[in-house]
């Protein structure tokens, strides 16, 4: 019986400072290890020196395959094509920053050794964040399992090991507007967690501020819930229902008590409140038809510019997926 092989999906973007120590941590805990590994590498189209460092890398090690991006294109596509190229029996997908501790990796494959097939790990501390992040991430989890009829685990995060049928089933998954972790729970199979402290970044900047993680959750919010439609529904009708109303209650004092004051403050009130409504609602309609447009193109979801440690890299250069 042959070896099983696990796949370590990496997505990168300008980790120069931090990249090195990350492989050195990563193969020391899969030193002398019983499954094959592989690390496959994603540069997101890193401006450093990220690129040349992750060439060292690959030259010196056989098991270090790398996926250059031609350009940027996002830590969620970033995974899908880690995951595209893995060839592992099990892939696990880590970041590089070393927040998500590699060891855990260890308590996973005892998961899905067990049968499990997806196994994902919770968060339980959350150190080197501030208040604001962590106050804002807990809400957000929270609001998006609220939102969605798939179950979403709340304080999870892309870090998890999944089985190669369930690698297989996200292929199939073609939308551009991607939340991983969303589609993992979306397709299903034996699912279980693994608790851990993440830990302080190693080093670098986070590659995640604020309006990459408003992005994010859009994409979480909008790819698994039609509720932002229903809300803007509900709000609509809460308003023309107010609205008719206070018609009712300014027709009743100008007929029965005629001391209806002319004047322009209510009459501003109720157009700006009607007109707030009324823009939220053509906004939320604005996502779902501009996600719309972006699956209509049909567009690639990455191409790829070079490829390094891959035994076919020749015949699969500028490849497009």
């Amino acid at each position: 019986m042959s070896k099983k092989l696990l796949s370590i999906v990496v997505p990168v973007y300008n980790e120069q400072e931090v990249i090195n120590e990350t492989f050195k941590r990563l193969s020391g805990v899969f030193k002398n290890y019983f499954m094959g590994v592989e690390y496959i590498f994603i540069n997101d189209g890193s401006k450093d020196n990220t690129y040349f460092k992750l060439k060292e890398i690959a030259n010196a090690n056989t098991c270090v395959r790398v996926i250059n991006f031609a350009r940027n294109f996002g830590h969620q596509i970033a995974i899908t094509a880690g995951m595209d190229y893995a060839q592992g029996d099990a892939v696990v997908i880590i970041d590089a920053d070393l927040q998500d501790p590699p060891e855990v990796i260890l308590q996973m494959v005892e998961q899905w050794n067990q049968g499990y097939e997806v196994v994902y790990g919770k968060r339980l501390q959350r150190e080197g964040e501030t208040f604001f992040k962590k106050l804002t991430a807990k809400m957000f989890y929270r609001f998006l399992d609220s939102m969605t009829d798939v179950k979403l685990p709340v304080d999870v995060g892309d870090f998890r090991l999944i089985d190669r049928k369930v690698c297989d089933a996200m292929k199939c998954l073609p939308e551009r507007s991607r939340y991983v972790r969303g589609l993992v729970s979306w397709v299903g199979f034996k699912q279980t967690s693994v608790e851990y402290r993440r830990e302080k970044r190693f080093a670098g900047e986070t590659k995640y501020p604020l309006k990459k993680m408003l992005k994010l959750a859009g994409d979480g919010i909008f790819s698994f819930s039609y509720k932002p439609l229903k809300l803007a529904t509900f709000a609509g009708m809460l308003v023309s229902v107010i609205s008719f109303i206070y018609l009712i209650v300014v027709l009743v004092q100008k007929l029965v008590k005629n001391n209806v004051a002319s004047g322009w403050a209510s009459s501003m009130a109720v157009s700006l409140l009607f007109n707030g409504v009324m823009l939220i609602v053509i906004g939320i309609m604005g996502e779902y038809v501009g996600r719309i447009y972006e699956e209509v193109k049909a567009r690639p979801l990455y191409v790829v510019g070079e490829l390094m440690g891959f035994e076919d890299e020749t015949e699969r250069k500028n490849d497009i997926k």
